[in-house]
């Protein structure tokens, strides 16, 4: 059901989009079908050699987290058992945050432009809470080659910005399948690197060099 209403609202999204660029709704909603149905063909074939791969796939922690996972499961459990399976006081950090979202847009808005882009979105705060620290330092680092680009020569980065974005992207999700087939046939990375606190960091140290 949630993936019916994904793509539904994929689909409202792209005909936005059309009827902006003056696109055929037939032929978008055509695409759309031909679509669906090579992700249906596509996407288990693509998942095989991951389940294959990692056998943590899906665990949290671990390369491939899986976080939509962990919502829509817990999810079906919240409807099952309603708001006795949620961990204590937290529906009032629901409550509170909600509120605090509010608020914050509400400010956001009455603020003007001059003081609006100081304040972030809440929306985008909330995507690492879902899948990991890691794709808001990715994020952090990205604003921050494109505001020293802004800053160098910023025609050239409002023209190509969007399509070394999309570069970037597609790079990263293509090179997801290589790395599970080179996982299943047992090849192993010549070097790894592991990041240690201080205090461990100087144990290590001071082992090395007894």
């Amino acid at each position: 059901m949630m993936n019916i209403v994904s793509t539904a609202s994929d689909l409202s999204q792209d005909f936005k989009t059309g009827y902006l660029t003056l696109s055929s709704p037939r032929s978008m909603f055509v695409s759309q079908l031909i679509g669906t149905a090579m992700g249906c063909m596509i996407s288990p074939c693509v998942f095989w050699p991951f389940f294959k791969a990692f056998k943590d796939l899906g665990t949290p922690g671990s390369q491939y987290p899986a976080p939509y996972a962990t919502v829509y499961r817990n999810m079906a459990i919240l409807g099952v058992d309603g708001f006795s399976s949620l961990p204590k006081n937290c529906l009032y950090l629901c409550y509170g945050f909600f509120g605090a979202a509010i608020l914050k847009n509400l400010i956001k808005d009455a603020g003007g432009k001059k003081w609006a882009r100081f304040i972030p979105n809440p929306m985008a705060m909330a995507i690492p809470f879902y899948i990991g620290a890691y794709f808001a330092i990715d994020m952090c680092v990205g604003s921050l080659i494109l505001f020293i680009w802004e800053k160098i020569d910023k025609a050239k980065a409002d023209a190509f910005g969007p399509a070394v974005a999309s570069g970037l992207i597609c790079g990263d999700g293509i090179w997801t399948l290589p790395s599970a087939i080179l996982a299943l046939v047992g090849v192993k990375p010549p070097i790894c690197m592991k990041f240690l606190s201080r205090g461990t960091n100087a144990k290590v140290d001071a082992f090395l060099g007894s």
